[in-house]
């Protein structure tokens, strides 16, 4: 594997790095922000929420800027949404322009689920392309380390103003990284496939593989024009939504992701554990300890994803997220609260090593070329959807079970999460193909995308759906 290679799909995946950070950051000035706009828990969720509310609009639209403009052009103008989130969010002297800067900054990280791990996937050779895609995921997680950090750090030398320090510290590597991105190739699969300069994807293609002859990635070229034309014969009216398989494997994986109750806890963790008795200040180191879990879990996920695959590791995922959040759930009910910081890490750690390392991966792969940008937008859209509705009801969720006056009411929500995930270990085990080391023209033969029969899409058990 070229080091250029890693360089640019580590540039692009530093729009995760923000995305984690911008996510998270807000975790450490939410009760802040409740108390000096005298907020109402149902208006303060709204106000919490607004971030993912330009997450889903960004997901929801995020293929048009990289089908039309392309993946790198896409790819910097997400870096100038988030310098305007984070110089807005530090400067806002009214709810609404807080609401109105975190609306932006969501619009970055909707777009970015869509054209970073979308790009790292068409330039990655397919034996790496799980780590080096995923690197999309360590860099949100590595984002939320140092947002957690970084609002420790504000919480105790910030003074009054400590939230808007916490915010606004974000435009500095949201500058570094659009200067990054300046440098990126385009995608030779766009080139190819959607702007059809086939002489531009082929100095890219010798740029990715510079071990190959001419007349190799000529070939190559004529595989990603080959395919791209087999998908657009096939569909009849508006081909995207015949691709039934890889769409319910989109929705459903972006789904359980989100009902695994992750950005809930995430984004409310030093609440969380105030609920269990800890004080302010120890509650916000045990939500650094949240990022750390997460960080060294996603090494792991990253380290195996390629080895085990990406069905294996939703099957771990799947068997921790049930045993953390069954023991949660427990713990509350039976007010053991001192083992639930624990149990929270234990789910963090099963979060990072399954659903959190191989959601992006997967959708990036098991879409066709030509339609790879509108099903990422749809898993993205899928995610931030009900990432958004969960974070917005969650206080009221707390406040509907009594879970601030009685705690150990908390472990219905706990149990409800945990249910969740026992049906998607049902999904993983009966719908779920393996992905790694497929070619993605391959996984179009694979998911049997443009083509009548089982016996067109090939013996090899290396390509077939479990």
């Amino acid at each position: 594997m070229k080091k250029q290679i890693v360089f640019w799909s580590i540039t692009s995946a530093l729009a995760g790095f923000l995305f984690g950070f911008d996510t998270v950051v807000i975790s450490g000035a939410e009760q802040t922000i409740q108390k000096l706009w005298g907020l109402s828990d149902s208006i303060h969720g709204l106000v919490m929420g607004s971030a993912l509310y330009g997450t889903v609009l960004g997901s929801l639209i995020g293929g048009l800027p990289t089908d039309r403009l392309g993946r790198k052009r896409t790819l910097l103008f997400i870096g100038a949404l988030y310098i305007l989130s984070a110089i807005g969010c530090a400067f806002a002297g009214k709810v609404e322009l807080f609401v109105a800067a975190r609306f932006i900054g969501g619009l970055g990280i909707g777009i970015s689920t869509v054209a970073s791990p979308l790009y790292i996937s068409e330039i990655a050779p397919p034996k790496y392309r799980g780590r080096l895609a995923g690197m999309f995921q360590f860099n949100i997680v590595f984002g939320i380390v140092i947002a957690f950090a970084s609002n420790a750090l504000f919480a105790k030398f910030g003074g009054e103003h400590a939230w808007r320090w916490m915010l606004g510290v974000a435009a500095i590597p949201s500058f570094i990284y659009a200067v990054m991105c300046m440098g990126l190739p385009e995608s030779p699969r766009w080139l190819i496939g959607r702007k059809n300069d086939r002489a531009a994807g082929l100095a890219v293609l010798k740029l990715i593989e510079p071990e190959k002859t001419d007349e190799q990635l000529s070939a190559h070229a004529d595989e990603i024009m080959r395919a791209n034309r087999t998908e657009k014969n096939a569909a009849s009216g508006p081909g995207f939504f015949k691709l039934r398989i890889p769409i319910l494997l989109a929705f459903l994986v972006a789904f359980f992701n989100q009902l695994s109750g992750i950005n809930a806890i995430l984004y409310f963790a030093p609440r969380i554990f105030e609920m269990t008795g800890l004080g302010e200040k120890a509650a916000m180191l045990q939500s650094v300890g949240i990022g750390i879990t997460n960080l060294l879990f996603t090494f792991a996920g990253l380290w195996l994803i390629d080895r085990l695959g990406r069905r294996t590791l939703l099957f771990i995922g799947s068997f921790g997220y049930i045993f953390s959040l069954g023991l949660t759930a427990w713990a509350f009910f039976t007010q053991h609260f001192s083992i639930v910081p624990v149990c929270i890490f234990a789910f963090i750690a099963a979060h990072a090593i399954g659903q959190g390392t191989v959601i992006w991966v997967f959708i990036a792969e098991i879409f066709p070329n030509r339609h790879r940008a509108e099903g990422q937008a749809l898993g993205s859209f899928t995610h931030w959807f009900f990432a958004a509705l969960l974070t917005t009801v969650f206080p009221s969720m707390v406040k509907l079970t009594g879970a601030n006056e009685h705690p150990q009411r908390g472990g219905f929500i706990f149990a409800f999460f945990c249910f969740m995930m026992l049906l998607q270990l049902l999904w993983v085990k009966w719908m779920v193909p393996e992905t790694k080391g497929v070619p993605l023209e391959a996984m179009q033969r694979k998911l049997g995308v443009g083509f009548e029969s089982e016996s067109q899409i090939g013996g090899d058990p290396a390509v077939r759906v479990h």
